[in-house]
């Protein structure tokens, strides 16, 4: 009530200073001719001015906050990574008894352009990861999620990230697993049925992990070549892969 309040007595203010011109303009030059002529003009170009305004204007701005919401997003996506999305997705394939089949394209090299991620992409997305809860030690994922619960909780307050749905229920997926691990006691006696739901719950985190990590390369390799190179020397799917910068990875 009170902002409407506000917007009735500024525009109420606007009208009557523009009146009290216009009279001072007449009483001046005596001449209403002119007046209405200008303020027909004026009225004329309004729809114009709009146009320029809020199509215009407001598109270049939007587009230009969108860059910087998305280089902000990014940078968290980064951290991430660095923090915990790495070591997630190597431990996540060890639960994967396919991971040979996408391999290739999750070891991203540096001559790959946007043509060959956005095929890795559709490979993932299509791919049916066969993860068995049995092939891995839950106890240590357990641990580790629950070591890393205040940083991801600190990455889903962060409102930016609204914007970005894929990256937060990737989030909300791995937040899942921790919470599902959390609440059982004795991972070592888990009947079968419940290590099966336990599998299709690290199954949807591994594949949204692994999109996110190839979109993540991607962007790495765009803007920031030298963190490309450190990416790629690390990569969790790549037995061959050394963080020392040897005669065979100089280019990377």
């Amino acid at each position: 009530m009170t902002d409407r309040r506000w917007r009735l007595r500024l525009a109420i203010g606007l009208l009557i200073a523009s009146t009290a011109m216009y009279t001072i303009q007449f009483l001046i030059f005596h001449d209403a001719r002119s007046i209405f002529v200008y303020l027909i003009g004026n009225i004329a170009f309004v729809p114009i001015q709009v146009l320029l305004v809020t199509m215009v204007m407001n598109e270049l701005l939007e587009r230009r906050a969108k860059r910087d919401l998305l280089h902000k997003l990014n940078m968290v996506i980064g951290a991430f990574f660095a923090e915990m999305g790495t070591d997630l997705l190597a431990t996540f394939a060890t639960y994967d008894a396919a991971v040979d089949e996408v391999r290739d394209d999750l070891v991203a090299q540096p001559g790959w352009n946007d043509r060959r991620f956005a095929d890795a992409q559709a490979k993932i997305a299509h791919h049916d990861f066969k993860i068995d809860a049995r092939n891995g030690d839950l106890g240590a994922l357990k641990t580790y999620l629950s070591e890393k619960r205040a940083f991801l909780l600190r990455l889903l307050e962060n409102q930016n990230l609204l914007e970005h749905e894929s990256f937060t229920d990737t989030l909300w997926a791995i937040f899942h697993v921790a919470d599902e691990l959390e609440h059982r006691t004795d991972l070592g006696a888990l009947p079968s049925s419940d290590l099966a739901h336990l599998s299709g719950d690290i199954k949807r985190a591994y594949a949204a992990l692994a999109g996110q990590w190839l979109g993540h390369l991607q962007h790495l390799k765009s803007q920031y070549p030298y963190l490309f190179s450190l990416a790629v020397r690390t990569n969790p799917f790549d037995s061959s892969a050394r963080v020392e910068v040897t005669t065979g990875s100089a280019g990377k």
